[in-house]
């Protein structure tokens, strides 16, 4: 048996790190279920798991096996779209979690950030905000971003403005990551893929 940390999470297939480094691709012990909690994911990103590699064969490959889940210091949720009396867990044992808003071309509602920011604080996860493509907004945009500014500023919250493409605040971002487990969470088409390129 060894022990690692799921990486990454598609349907029924997780990517678990052991703690050498080590990379393997595993599934989950039949009914694994955790003891008092209900999801719709029993496995999430960022647990920590017990695992035996390569014991199973899937689809004519060796994949490990996933038997047991170890207790969670926190997590972020979100109910499920076809079952709202159970939790998705979006990622667990996370240091911070990250929300990439833009405030135009998609814009992020103050409803969104709000909604991310009372999960993130009921699970007791640090937010920080990051404004991105700060570099195509005109006059009345940037007008609006200082009010997003202004708004979670006075609530006590961190913010960064980002630029992918122009590389502003990525070096901030950077060392926002180092050494931490975090979540980059944010509306499709807000710069997500481009940020996390650019570090």
């Amino acid at each position: 048996m060894l022990e690692g940390i799921v990486m990454r999470s598609t349907g029924s297939r997780y990517l678990v790190r052991d703690e050498e480094g080590a990379l393997h691709d595993c599934v989950a012990r039949g009914q694994l279920r955790i003891q008092g909690f209900r999801s719709t994911n029993p496995i999430a990103v960022g647990d920590h798991v017990v695992f035996e590699p390569e014991v199973r064969t899937v689809g004519g490959e060796q994949v490990g096996q996933i038997t047991e889940v170890k207790d969670r210091r926190n997590y972020l949720v979100r109910r499920s779209v076809n079952l709202s009396h159970e939790k998705h867990v979006i990622a667990s044992n996370v240091d911070q979690a990250l929300l990439m808003v833009t405030v135009a071309r998609p814009r992020t509602s103050f409803g969104f950030i709000d909604r991310f920011l009372v999960t993130a604080e009921s699970y007791e996860v640090p937010a920080i905000l990051l404004f991105n493509k700060v570099d195509d907004l005109d006059a009345g945009e940037l007008e609006q971003l200082q009010a997003y500014e202004n708004t979670y500023r006075t609530a006590g919250y961190r913010m960064l403005r980002t630029s992918a493409r122009n590389g502003t605040g990525v070096e901030d971002v950077k060392a926002l990551l180092l050494g931490k487990v975090s979540l980059l969470a944010g509306h499709s088409g807000v710069g997500k893929s481009t940020l996390i390129n650019a570090i």
